[in-house]
């Protein structure tokens, strides 16, 4: 072999090294970014979004208390024919079968405690004397129009006790979509001030992060406590104002540098 081709071989050989080299350079340095971007390469702005919407479903529950002796099946028979009366006075109201919920059934005893001796001694253990039977049903009213005549009246037929009626929209998505979009927006805006103020370019978008804040539930009564009505506050029946409920929603974005 004469001495040119060997000058030419090696400088080809040189040279595949030199590409190869390069290329594993390449290889690795995008590899790390697309693992795990370094955070001097990248930068996070944020945006906040807010849709103000108006409540379409008024909820509440209501129960029925019932106290009396041992006999228990006495006190269930009781408690569900009052129960079962103000069902049906929902439902013919036109409150759907979907829109009333039980929440929960409890039977509890009651004591009677006996005085312990003076002066030490063992106590007698307490005696039950009797039961108390509670359930409690939730109601959504989608009609506004009939909240307060259905509060007064629930009462009046088997109720005996009305509270935390809250305020809230059946789907939120609509409103939070507004909110998101809004919030995406703000974040591109700042991002590009950023950028010009950095001295930068923006590069591809890395990652999304939203933080949402979920739209509040209102209970109506002063200061957000929740209303209680009792069986003698049932007369007359109340003016109820849902008002309008806001929806926040926080996005960070983070981007390359470019």
């Amino acid at each position: 072999m004469n001495n040119t081709v060997k000058s030419l071989l090696g400088v080809a050989i040189i040279i595949f090294l030199g590409f190869g080299a390069y290329c594993s350079l390449k290889y690795v340095d995008a590899y790390s970014k697309s693992i795990q971007p370094s955070s001097f390469r990248s930068f996070s702005v944020t945006g906040e979004g807010k849709a103000i919407s108006v409540p379409d479903v008024a909820e509440f529950t209501f129960s029925v208390i019932t106290e009396g002796k041992k006999d228990i099946a006495a006190l269930q028979k009781t408690n569900t024919e009052k129960v079962n009366k103000a069902i049906e006075f929902l439902k013919s109201n036109k409150i759907d079968a979907k829109d009333i919920k039980t929440e929960s059934y409890n039977l509890e005893p009651r004591y009677q405690y006996a005085t312990c001796p003076v002066g030490g001694g063992v106590c007698p253990p307490p005696e039950i004397v009797g039961y108390t039977i509670t359930q409690t049903v939730s109601v959504k009213i989608r009609d506004f129009a009939k909240i307060g005549d259905v509060l007064s009246n629930v009462i009046k037929n088997g109720a005996n006790s009305v509270s935390q009626l809250t305020f809230t929209t059946d789907d939120p998505t609509k409103v939070q979509d507004i909110a998101r979009a809004e919030a995406i927006s703000k974040a591109k805006v700042k991002a590009e001030m950023v950028a010009k103020a950095g001295g930068f370019n923006v590069g591809k978008l890395l990652s999304i992060y939203e933080n949402d804040q979920p739209s509040p539930m209102y209970d109506y009564g002063r200061g957000g406590g929740a209303v209680s009505m009792k069986a003698e506050m049932a007369v007359p029946a109340p003016t109820i104002e849902p008002g309008s409920e806001e929806t926040k929603i926080t996005v960070t974005l983070t981007y390359e540098i470019e």
